[in-house]
């Protein structure tokens, strides 16, 4: 069975949680103490709500006036009672609002809570629901809905993919949404948007990839927005509420790795933004990697905090990254608060391609993950054969650090472009200047592969928008080729001689061993995954007119992610780690392996972290953090050592972030518990999922 898991607490705003991360500042920190060092072991089940399906849940729930939304049945908005588990009502998705954004929903209120409305993402529409009623919004919008493939100045038809992997966040009768564009060349432009709550109508647009006479234009090739795609807003965003400031990490432009039609460092990518969250103005920025080629984006929400610095109280913000590092600035001036060093990096030996020549390095704090990966750090846990494998991989790939520049020859990536820190993956305990980070170390392999000359417009083919399907929900598996990587990850380049139609289409509804279903595709979009896996010589790689760098080669790499035939990282654990940080001296307070892979405990191999942490970390006022791991726990830590003070098992993998909240003077706690526990194909099984809430006696 699936969990989310409720234990008591509190959000930053009070006895709620009334925002994904707890509130606006994404703090992950609840102030409430019922539940606190001395009494968190006697932790009970209080109730139980099934999802009533086997889909895929990250969501973090919301509570507001002692009422829990979380997502279920099939992918339904349904409120629950907060103290009891009952339902109160399902809001069923149409056939065109299936998609409704799996890691949260946002949450506004008019000054005379008379006025109380849920608003999300589905597909590629934002939409409102009544909070109380649980009834669709019809003035929102057109019809209900506001169309966000319209106004990004280019046309909506050639758009594959635009819906927000995130919520957003609300500002005053402002939501703020970013988008998760597509991953090949000519994906949507990153703008973030600000719409108005009431009627949906667009309120401002800041440019990621710069207009002419925009701050930032001379940074990228002539007319680069006509063409570019990414530079988007995917992950998360917080918000200083009293100085109405937005922060956002961008994320690289498109495509990914191979960048030779976009000269230049490029900003806005993966840059953290301050902007006016009322006009949308930029206040200040910092561009962390120049000329993004390694998907070096962030995910996790900045983090405000209050920090003693120089003998003075500071106001600052914080941001954890995939390569390991933390930046630390003055929220409001954008000053970092200890030295950031731009740095020499290999150049690349790809034509055209014109890496940056520096990247920046921050001093302070030190990095929470391994930043290379070499033979003397292969695991001992792998096989003869895969020791093997992996030994000659890394001596033949080119190997000189975190910005080893992609080419035709393998590249290693480490901690990888999906290790770091991710989704939800640090909390704060604002007023003490603490940070703690949720790692994973990932070593991936880069190869760029030839895709052929691309000219005139894009996605003007079934076959071409399936590729775009297929780079977004396929690629960082079966890689650019389609060859994958058996056994762990098999090969489609030949799926249309061994696997009929009909057999296609239930393995990618339903899913097949560790791949998910995705059942959310609808059937015009899988008719054309399915057409461009059938016939890929149909889909040549294009972009749209306009931009005399576009008719470079290009070239696609898959993610690369290295995985051992027992589905465990070639790298020696722990395989992810919890570290705790003290921002006002910029060090490591502790670190410790977090969770464990239940067959290697099972031979008294612990302390090996578990393989792929998806829960981000909740921290409260009575010195715990609240945490969760893909080896079935839930966990209660202590703040000050990380030594483990209370666990459960549930039935499945935990992936999503805690929700934090008191209903009726008893605290609660949520777990989004939502993944396939095992490994590999033969340790994986059909799981069905449920809210459960854990609560002193």
């Amino acid at each position: 069975m699936r969990f989310f898991i409720l234990l008591g607490g509190l959000c930053a705003l009070g006895q709620s949680w009334p925002d994904y991360g707890g509130g606006a500042d994404a703090s992950q920190y609840s102030p409430l103490t019922q539940i606190n060092r001395s009494n968190v072991s006697k932790l009970q089940r209080a109730w139980t709500y099934p999802t009533g399906d086997s889909n895929r849940y990250f969501f973090n729930p919301v509570m507001v006036d002692s009422t829990l939304y979380v997502l279920a049945k099939n992918n339904s908005i349904v409120a629950l009672d907060a103290a009891t588990g009952k339902e109160k009502w399902t809001f069923a998705p149409g056939a065109d609002t299936k998609i409704i954004t799996n890691r949260g929903i946002n949450y506004w209120e008019s000054k005379d809570r008379k006025e109380r409305r849920l608003l999300f993402a589905s597909n590629h529409r934002l939409r409102a629901v009544d909070a109380v009623s649980g009834k669709a919004i019809l003035t929102f919008g057109r019809d209900g809905s506001v169309d966000l493939k319209e106004g990004l100045d280019r046309d909506p038809s050639t758009i594959a993919l635009v819906q927000s992997t995130t919520p957003g966040r609300v500002f005053e009768d402002l939501l703020i949404v970013g988008s998760a564009t597509n991953q090949g060349y000519g994906s949507a432009p990153g703008d973030l948007r600000a719409f108005d709550v009431r009627t949906g109508r667009l309120v401002w647009t800041f440019h990621t990839v710069p207009r002419p006479g925009e701050f930032g234009y001379e940074t990228w090739p002539k007319d680069a927005w006509k063409t570019v795609g990414g530079a988007n807003v995917w992950g998360e965003m917080s918000l200083d509420v009293k100085r109405g400031i937005l922060y956002a990490p961008t994320a690289s432009a498109k495509y990914n790795f191979y960048g030779a039609d976009r000269a230049g460092a490029n900003l806005f990518s993966d840059s953290l933004l301050a902007l006016d969250a009322r006009t949308g103005k930029r206040i200040w920025h910092f561009q962390m990697v120049h000329h993004d080629i390694w998907d070096y984006d962030d995910a996790t929400a900045p983090k405000l905090i209050t920090v003693q610095h120089g003998g003075k109280s500071v106001d600052a913000v914080a941001q954890v990254s995939k390569q390991g590092f933390i930046w630390v600035f003055n929220r409001v001036t954008g000053e970092p608060l200890w030295p950031i060093e731009e740095r020499p990096v290999p150049k690349s030996d790809m034509p055209n391609e014109k890496t940056w020549p520096t990247q920046p390095f921050p001093t302070k704090p030190p990095p929470f993950a391994r930043q290379k990966f070499t033979v003397d750090d292969l695991s001992p846990h792998l096989s003869p054969s895969d020791r093997a494998k992996f030994r000659d991989d890394i001596l033949s790939a080119r190997n000189e650090g975190l910005f080893t520049p992609p080419g035709t020859r393998n590249t290693i990536q480490m901690p990888g472009n999906n290790g770091g820190a991710n989704w939800s993956g640090a909390a704060v305990e604002p007023s003490r200047g603490f940070l703690y980070v949720v790692s994973k170390d990932l070593p991936a392999m880069l190869k760029l592969e030839p895709e052929g000359k691309a000219r005139g417009g894009f996605n003007d083919s079934p076959e071409q928008r399936g590729q775009s399907l297929y780079q977004v929900h396929c690629l960082n598996c079966h890689k650019a080729d389609r060859r994958g990587a058996p056994p762990a990850m098999p090969a489609l380049d030949d799926i249309a001689v061994r696997l009929p139609r009909e057999q296609l289409v239930n393995a990618i509804r339903q899913g097949v061993g560790p791949m998910p279903g995705y059942p959310k595709l609808t059937n015009a979009e899988l008719d054309e995954l399915i057409g461009y896996l059938y016939n890929p010589a149909r889909a040549r790689a294009t972009v749209p007119a306009g931009n005399s760098e576009a008719d470079a080669e290009r070239y696609l790499s898959g993610f690369g992610f290295m995985i051992a035939s027992d589905g465990l990282s070639p790298i020696k654990p722990p395989w992810s780690t919890l570290t705790a940080y003290d921002l006002n001296e910029g060090t490591i307070r502790w670190q410790i392996p977090l969770g464990e892979v239940p067959h290697l405990a099972a031979k008294g191999i612990k302390d090996t972290g578990s393989h792929y942490p998806k829960v981000g970390p909740v921290v409260t006022a009575g010195g715990i953090i609240f945490t969760g791991t893909r080896d079935r726990h839930v966990r209660a830590l202590d703040v000050d050592t990380g030594k483990a003070l209370w666990e459960a098992e549930v039935d499945t993998a935990l992936e999503g972030m805690p929700a934090v909240y008191s209903v009726g003077g008893r605290q609660y706690v949520v777990f989004c518990a939502a993944a396939q526990a095992g490994l590999t194909r033969d340790t994986q099984k059909q799981i069905s999922g449920a809210y459960v809430a854990f609560a002193l006696p």
